[in-house]
């Protein structure tokens, strides 16, 4: 079973490589499949585009072949000799003017009808051409030149095609006499001229047989009948004017478009395929297809063999560390790992190594402190005190196991107990820098739920140099000069310390990090002074500045113009809200190119008001902890959780509690039952807090002032006029459950 395991056990380098060739060769596969897909429905494009212009050009020239002999038959009807032979309506003499007509008008052959459908007259320049099947394939046209219209038809006698063109014959008197046909033979000279022109081979057919064919040595087996017929049924291709199929003729790849003449009796078998050689488009693909292929082979070895070599250099730190950990498993606490590094290995193996050191101490200490136990044990072997030094045994290994549970208690153990001045040191930066994160976050959930900060008078000189010394290294490391300007008359301000540190700290690192990133050094100004009423600071910097666009969008939370992964949006939205909260302004002004300059105010604060601020403490719950007895309670709120924290709570204290998930339940209880209080969402579906209190103002006053609102928004200044208005109580999520009793007490006793 060992064996078994061992064998499926992939190492770490493997289970890297693996994913990794398995993506690389996935992506090739989709590029080439991308670029093959691409470059076909490139010179597929190609190709339907010529195709198209070759069939614009075939069509142009039957129409023009067809309009000659239109108007070569209008033309002739008013010719001296055939104008009097036909206003003569003589028969033998229009007999013998047709047999002329096909010479003498370069056709292939003619024939007249007679205005009762009868053929007076027929002539052909090859005798190998039946007139008769001509006469019965044009039929069509030459009932629509009777009934006095010309009419253009393309015919196919036998395996010829033919352009015929029928004009009606009248009298002198103005009545018909008889419908005149020609036929001109569409020839394949005409059609190779054709195809040698446009550089495509063309197939003309006619029922299913081919009449006409350019291309040179086609398969036996191609079925030319079977691609028109598709092609015609087939619908055009996207961003085509005609279907493009694909054909094999003499071992060359074509695409093939297929078109009908317009033929008056609607045959729909009766027209022409057009092909378009993609042969060396094709050559081109695969060519670019194996250069790809190759490319992507030989750049995937290579990044598999230096990914290989990393993951082997990035885990020999652990391999040594797999080593010196069995061996300190086995007891050997002499085993060290070399550091290496800076990174987390480098830590990882200083973490070891003291782990390592540790235990060695402890284990020394436990040694020494068994080895008392023992002798005193032997010595008090027969004492009634043997029972207490075994429980000192297990108090001293329930110490030594009893892990530190958190960085703040070790530092504060380790500053008692070593005196060592340079760890000293260490521990009290690594006691401060907690400090400092657990005011940080106390601050940015101050800012977010809108709490009153703690505040007291502070010098805001010692605040400003005590952020420039924070931020001293980096400053001096990016080659950034500060330049302070602090005004020692600066009276003090009523301020929370740790918030308006942080809002310099901000301010002063995000002037570093964009003259850092635009150019090799720079310059930072700070100044404070007295403005009337207000301290003014003034954080001032020579960095590439904030364009027009963003200039009204830096205070807004998560904007920044900072690279993914480099910046959350709210420092400086933190820093709006800070200064806000303190009664001041915060402003800024820049152009690209000249820096930025941000302008804070702050109210001034005279030394006496830290004394005179009110210590009134809220007001305080009932001791007993059952003062909610005989009082009933309705909390609308529309999230389940809060209704059932409140209602858990308030009941516990002797409230009688109802809740309603929205404002129109809530009505309806109000209408019913008598309450004491009502606690009220300010933001619901449907009517919201104070729409509520306006419909309870109206039908009961006096439950109206005893109304709590709860909201987990903030406020906006409409709605704080009208809370400040009605004298409203309005408590902000999350509260704590003493300011929530308190505030309900107070309610009550109000009443």
């Amino acid at each position: 079973m060992e064996k078994l395991r061992a064998r499926l056990r992939v190492r770490f380098g493997t289970k890297v490589l693996v994913p990794v060739a398995a993506i690389m060769v996935l992506l090739l596969a989709v590029a080439v499949s991308l670029v093959s897909r691409q470059l076909t429905d490139q010179f597929q494009a190609d190709a339907g585009r010529s195709l198209a212009r070759a069939d614009g050009e075939f069509r142009t020239a039957q129409t023009l072949r067809t309009r000659s002999l239109v108007q070569r038959l209008c033309n002739l009807r008013e010719e001296p000799r055939y104008k009097a032979v036909f206003q003569s309506g003589h028969r033998a003499t229009l007999i013998h003017a047709i047999e002329d007509l096909p010479a003498d008008q370069d056709v292939d052959l003619a024939f007249f009808t007679a205005a009762d459908g009868e053929i007076l007259a027929g002539a052909k320049r090859d005798a190998h051409i039946p007139v008769g099947d001509f006469e019965a394939a044009s039929g069509v046209a030459v009932r629509r030149a009777l009934r006095g219209e010309d009419a253009v038809d393309t015919v196919v006698v036998g395996e010829r095609l033919f352009d015929a063109v029928s004009i009606p014959v009248s009298v002198s008197s103005g009545a018909l006499l008889g419908a005149l046909t020609l036929g001109s033979e569409i020839r394949s000279d005409e059609v190779q001229e054709f195809s040698a022109r446009n550089g495509c081979p063309i197939v003309v057919l006619a029922n299913g047989q081919v009449i006409v064919s350019t291309v040179s040595d086609p398969d036996p087996r191609q079925s030319f009948a079977a691609l028109f017929d598709e092609g015609c049924a087939a619908p055009p291709a996207s961003g085509l004017s005609a279907p493009i199929q694909k054909a094999l003729l003499g071992g060359e790849h074509y695409f093939c478009s297929a078109g009908r003449f317009d033929s008056l009796s609607s045959d729909g078998k009766l027209g022409y395929l057009l092909f378009w050689s993609y042969e060396e488009s094709l050559r081109g693909l695969r060519k670019t297809q194996q250069s790809l292929q190759s490319a992507s082979a030989t750049a995937i070895m290579l990044s598999v063999v230096v990914i290989w070599l990393l993951v082997r250099k990035l885990t020999a730190p652990l391999r040594a560390l797999s080593v010196s950990a069995e061996a300190v498993g086995k007891g050997d606490f002499s085993q060290r790992v070399q550091v290496n590094s800076r990174d987390e290995c480098g830590e990882l193996a200083a973490a070891f190594n003291q782990m390592t050191a540790n235990l060695r101490r402890s284990r020394e200490q436990l040694e020494n402190t068994v080895e008392t136990l023992k002798t005193t044990q032997s010595q008090l072997v027969q004492s009634e005190k043997l029972s207490g030094i075994g429980e000192f045994v297990a108090g001293v290994a329930h110490e030594l196991n009893n892990p530190l549970t958190s960085v703040m208690g070790f530092s504060e153990l380790l500053k008692r107990a070593d005196g060592n001045p340079k760890n000293q040191r260490h521990l009290d930066m690594i006691h401060k820098s907690a400090q400092r994160c657990q005011k940080i976050v106390q601050s940015l959930l101050s800012f977010a739920r809108r709490r009153q900060p703690e505040r007291k008078l502070s010098n805001l000189n010692e605040l400003v140099e005590a952020a420039i010394e924070f931020l001293q290294y980096q400053l001096r490391t990016s080659n950034i000069e500060v330049v302070s300007k602090l005004d020692a008359r600066l009276p003090k301000a009523m301020v929370d310390p740790h918030q308006l540190q942080q809002v310099f700290l901000n301010i002063i690192n995000n002037a570093r990090q964009a003259i850092e990133a635009h150019q090799s050094k720079g310059w930072v100004r700070i100044s404070t002074e007295i403005c009337g009423h207000s301290v003014r600071i003034v954080i001032q910097d020579n960095g590439p500045g904030i364009s027009e666009q963003n200039l009204s969008k830096i205070f807004d939370p998560f904007f920044t113009t900072k690279e993914v992964g480099k910046g959350t949006g709210l420092g400086l939205s933190l820093c709006y809200g800070i200064v806000k909260e303190h009664g001041g302004t915060i402003t800024v002004r820049s152009k690209p190119g000249e820096g930025a300059t941000f302008i804070i105010e702050l109210p001034c604060a005279a030394e006496k008001e830290g004394s005179n601020r009110s210590t009134a403490a809220p007001a305080q719950p009932n001791p007993n902890g059952r003062e909610g007895v005989g009082k009933k309670v309705l909390v609308i709120d529309d999230e389940e959780p809060i209704l059932q924290m409140v209602r858990e709570t308030l009941s516990e204290h002797g409230y009688q509690v109802d809740v309603a998930r929205d404002g129109e339940a809530a009505l309806r209880r109000l209408d019913k039952i008598p309450y004491d209080l009502t606690l009220c969402d300010w933001k619901m579906p449907g009517l919201n807090g104070q729409q509520i209190y306006e419909r309870v103002r109206a039908m009961n006053p006096a439950l109206s002032e005893r109304m709590i609102f709860i909201t987990g928004d903030v406020i906006n200044d409409k709605a704080q006029e009208f809370l400040r208005e009605r004298r409203k109580v309005c408590l902000s999520k999350p509260f704590s459950l003493v300011e929530f009793r308190a505030a309900i007490g107070k309610a009550l006793a109000a009443s």
